[in-house]
């Protein structure tokens, strides 16, 4: 027998022996591209995408991703390339989560409500060279391409008339293809997407995913939310924020079924949700409430089960979470960002919380959580000593997090890169505290934090105190300027339908039952709440609509 041993003068062990290098057999670069392969493998004739009356099968899913890929190439993309999507959750978009990658290229998913002009900033900083664009789409698209330095190639999908002069049809180009492409990446540090921050001051940035980040992501996902092969997830969340969050990805990858919705609609979700026997949805807070506030003769009751909702953001108050229960979801509150994929964190649920009051229940659960198993480390730092602050759930710090499911980085922005990734650790910019039990919760964002003679008050607490008011709807808190305090809590304020409506001193009052008085609102707007292409209320407007209120 040959023995091996570690010598003195530090040559290599046996288990460093040359011959145990990586290689072929045993190893492969990780991508999301395996997982459509193996569900068209092992489902080929199970329903994976739904539109309307469409249905395709997981044996059509690969082969029209494919084709898309091989149509790509026949067009010259090159890989590392971008080619650009703006489509609603169509399938259109969840073949290009799939067949751009085949094809070598980055995919950049483009956000459907931004107007042309900062469309047109993010084709030319990415250097699209094609921009797949479903034809509801077109106008915007065509204007973007006209202040455009270069224009991409132009596919339209879906048009029933002929594209415009120049332009290519999807579904010809599909049939054109000179041949299925699946080309998984060298390595899996090779870029898979491309996604632009809402950029509310400056331009907006471009993070760049790998295919090593994006395969564990969706793994994450699968394993945090539950999904298996006869899972039926409703895209109510775009698949252009975060690339859905991973889920073409994740739900691709065990063989579950895709349901496409459009446009918003709760009449269309509650239909969908009864008849399509959706298990799984992510949603933003504002679709939340728009489920609750629908009418009643638009909900349903669902004979096949409850239905699991993630949503991200601001904590659910416990009035959404009673309105959620009481109409058939569950909630699983999760916390993410552009620069890491989406999802990285989710408030697991212990043994005993589900016999708790709504009331305590809500406390535990508004949390942002633990870190998902794919995320490296997640903690709460001192910004200025980068030291973790005490597990005493008061004690404010910054969130940070590690792992493979962080961004590779800002493209074209070095500056930007080093800043957000300095120390070791992803600078998210959420200030937080750490709880004994190591669960993170969000107080606010740095920037949102209210400073009124000198005591730190969370937009976050007082807003949910606002959504316990039987009025409320929706409300946001930001800091308005005043000459004695340095700045007061300013409430703005969207009532429900239909309902009597108390005057701003009556909603002051109510807020000073259930608060410290000095974190109490001074002054209340009513009125609805501007937000972003993604849903997230624009807090940047309602402080300069604050500051003249002062001024």
């Amino acid at each position: 027998m040959t023995s091996f041993s570690q010598t003195s003068d530090g040559a290599a062990s046996a288990v460093s022996a040359s011959f145990l290098d990586p290689r072929a057999a045993n190893h492969v670069a990780l991508t999301p591209l395996d997982f459509l392969r193996r569900s068209a493998e092992v489902y080929p004739d199970k329903i994976a995408v739904v539109l309307g009356d469409r249905r395709l099968t997981y044996r059509d899913f690969h082969r029209r991703a494919a084709s898309l890929a091989g149509a790509l190439r026949s067009l010259g993309v090159v890989p590392g390339e971008t080619v650009a999507v703006l489509a609603p959750n169509v399938p259109v978009m969840l073949e290009a989560h799939f067949g751009v990658p085949a094809a070598g290229a980055v995919l950049n998913a483009l956000n459907t409500r931004l107007d042309a002009p900062s469309m047109a900033f993010m084709l030319d900083h990415g250097e699209a060279r094609v921009l797949i664009v479903h034809h509801s789409l077109l106008p915007v698209a065509l204007d973007a391409l006209a202040a455009t330095r270069r224009p991409p190639i132009l596919v339209v999908e879906g048009a029933d008339e002929a594209p415009p002069a120049g332009a290519l049809a999807y579904e010809d180009l599909l049939r054109s293809s000179p041949g299925p492409v699946w080309s998984p990446p060298p390595e899996e540090w090779t870029s898979i997407a491309l996604n632009y921050t809402s950029g509310t001051t400056g331009d907006p940035k471009g993070v760049l995913y790998h295919h090593r980040g994006a395969y564990l992501n969706a793994l994450g996902n699968v394993i945090t939310f539950n999904l298996q092969p006869d899972s039926v997830y409703l895209w109510t969340l775009p698949m252009f924020h975060c690339n859905g969050w991973t889920y073409p990805w994740a739900v691709t990858s065990v063989g579950a079924r895709h349901i496409c919705l459009p446009a918003i609609d709760p009449a269309e979700i509650f239909r969908l949700i009864d008849e399509e026997k959706v298990t799984h949805l992510c949603a933003a807070p504002v679709v939340l409430t728009m489920l609750i506030h629908a009418p009643r003769e638009v909900q349903r009751r669902f004979t096949h089960g409850r239905v699991r909702v993630a949503t991200g953001g601001a904590a659910p108050p416990s009035a959404v979470i009673a309105g959620m229960e009481e109409l058939g979801f569950d909630l699983v509150h999760l916390y993410g960002m552009t620069e890491c994929y989406g999802p990285s964190t989710a408030c697991a649920p212990q043994e005993g919380w589900s016999d708790l009051p709504l009331d305590e229940r809500s406390v535990l659960t508004a949390r942002q959580g633990v870190r998902n198993l794919t995320v490296s480390d997640q903690s709460v730092i001192d910004p200025d000593t980068d030291r973790e602050v005490p597990a005493d759930g008061a004690t404010l710090g910054e969130l940070v997090l590690r792992g493979n499911t962080v961004m590779k980085g800002y493209l074209k922005n070095e500056a930007a890169t080093e800043a957000t990734l300095r120390g070791g650790w992803l600078r998210t910019g959420d200030l937080a505290v750490l709880h004994p039990d190591r669960y993170v919760e969000i107080k606010d964002r740095s920037k949102d934090i209210i400073i009124s003679g000198g005591e730190n008050i969370s937009s976050l607490e007082v807003e949910e105190v606002l959504f316990r008011h039987p009025a409320v709807m929706e409300a946001a808190v930001v800091a308005r300027p005043d000459e004695k305090w340095g700045e007061t809590p300013c409430a703005f304020v969207t009532l429900k339908p239909g309902v009597e409506p108390p005057s701003g001193e009556e909603i002051i009052a109510f807020c000073r039952a259930g608060l410290a008085h000095f974190k109490a609102p001074k002054t209340v707007i009513f009125g609805a709440l501007p937000k972003t292409s993604t849903g997230k209320i624009m807090k940047t407007e309602l402080r300069a609509r604050a500051a003249e209120l002062a001024s």
